[in-house]
């Protein structure tokens, strides 16, 4: 063949291939079309025939971009407004008074001692006099939750009222948190709760005596707390939710009360006399004067008998300032000394004794800690411990899944993990266990012991 009709092959044979591929990308087309056609016709018609496919709600709402002022301010304003209407809805001082009136009215003899009760046909006739506003407390679930062993089947009245006062409570204080969310997705930023404690501090009589230079360095206290216990993964926000769960909103606000005991004071974290004592200990730890405690300074805290090792591991692993901690990591620090039983100070003191980031505890972790205590014991002229008697009485109180290995679960699950720490970071801590069964307190004071120098 010559070369002619081979190129006349050539170009008839792309020609045809050309034909083909022309011919399927019109047949996609027409199946496309045809799909599409139909698949709109059945979509239409199951779209009407199904209620659940038009009452599905809108689950996502794109929030406004920093540069969309007016889409901000109308959802602020819109914000606000849903928050007053729930307001509105709560019952106020003179319903809660027309609410226990009623219940007087309609209590149910016999009493038991002074307690006033009531009957659930009474409950039901309060419940349809009192207002649409009482009508959620007035139900079978609520009447059986307070139910509590009477032999007539009835429930205490002040029980019932303070379930009342409770739940109008946390909704106000829900509300109040609420209007500080500036994202409005039910968490609030360290800034917005900062902001929330400020404004509140007018209002607790108990706070009255603080001076206004201090109050930076209150709300800090106050605020840390928060932080500490309810963002332990340190995202920098907690969830109202959360706030409302816990017991600190009850402890701040307790400073309402003008009568507050002295020993209710002491032992609330909120209270001035308590954020006086810990600003007070970190001025006091300054020696320099700087605003910053350096590792030195940090060695005094307390019995001054933290080991050099934890000290050392703090500010490896804690936010510092060219090697110094501020006021803000030293709350968090305190936090977790005065709370070593509590999930969150265990998680915070965990991270300092994995020096491997193993994620568990082995024995050499427990050697290098405890280490330090047995040099501390020979500074002050005491016969060391042997380590390995240590290390078996460690694993006998955690009791860890696996035998080698101790993680922070097992820190938890076994109730003695305060117990653990003091004993590898303190040699206060080491000694008062070492010494536990001879040694007798009076009236629960803490034991520390006389070190003297040689």
């Amino acid at each position: 063949m010559d070369w002619k009709q081979l190129l006349k092959n050539r170009i008839a044979s792309a020609a045809a291939s050309q034909s083909d591929e022309q011919s399927k990308a019109e047949a996609k087309e027409e199946e496309d079309k045809l799909f599409a056609k139909l698949y709109s016709e059945w979509k239409g018609s199951r779209g009407y025939s199904e209620k659940s496919y038009t009452s599905i709600p809108r689950f996502y709402y794109r929030l406004p971009g920093e540069d969309e002022l007016l889409l901000q301010k109308l959802r602020e304003e819109s914000r606000a407004v849903f928050l007053q209407r729930k307001s509105r809805a709560l019952l106020d001082n003179d319903e809660l008074q027309n609410l226990w009136f009623l219940l007087d009215k309609y209590q149910t003899p016999p009493m038991i001692g002074e307690d006033q009760m009531i009957n659930y046909e009474c409950f039901l006739k309060v419940g349809e006099q009192s207002g649409s506003k009482c009508k959620v407390f007035f139900t079978a679930r609520v009447f059986a939750k307070l139910l509590d062993k009477d032999p007539y089947g009835r429930i205490s009245i002040l029980h019932f009222f303070n379930y009342v006062m409770r739940k109008v409570w946390l909704h106000q204080t829900r509300i109040g948190l609420s209007l500080y969310d500036v994202a409005g997705q039910g968490f609030l930023r360290e800034s917005d709760l900062e902001n929330y404690i400020l404004e509140l501090i007018p209002t607790l009589p108990q706070l009255e005596g603080l001076e206004k230079s201090f109050y930076s360095f209150y709300v800090c206290t106050a605020v840390r707390k928060f932080f500490f216990f309810l963002d332990p993964l340190r995202t920098g926000k907690i969830k109202i939710q959360d706030i409302l769960a816990c017991g600190f909103l009850d402890d701040l606000l307790e400073l309402r009360d003008e009568d507050l005991s002295k020993e209710s004071q002491d032992v609330n974290w909120f209270s001035a006399p308590s954020a006086l004592r810990v600003y007070g200990q970190y001025l006091n730890l300054d020696k320099d004067h700087n605003g910053m405690l350096s590792k030195e300074e940090l060695s005094c805290y307390g019995t001054g008998t933290l080991t050099p090792i934890f000290l050392d591991r703090i500010f490896q692993e804690c936010l510092t300032y060219d090697g110094e901690m501020d006021y803000k990591t030293y709350l968090d620090f305190v936090l977790a000394l005065e709370n070593k039983k509590e999930p969150a100070a265990l998680q915070y003191f965990f991270k300092l004794l994995d020096i491997q980031n193993n994620g568990y505890l082995n024995v050499f972790a427990l050697n290098c800690f405890f280490r330090a205590i047995q040099d501390q014991m020979k500074h002050h002229g005491q016969e060391p411990v042997s380590f390995h008697d240590v290390k078996d009485e460690i694993f006998d109180m955690v009791r860890p899944k696996d035998p080698l290995h101790i993680t922070l679960q097992d820190l938890i699950n076994c109730r003695q993990g305060d117990t653990v720490v003091s004993i590898l970071i303190d040699l206060n801590g080491f000694w008062t266990y070492e010494n536990r069964e001879v040694l007798v307190t009076d009236a629960g004071d803490p034991i520390t012991i006389e070190l003297d120098d040689h």
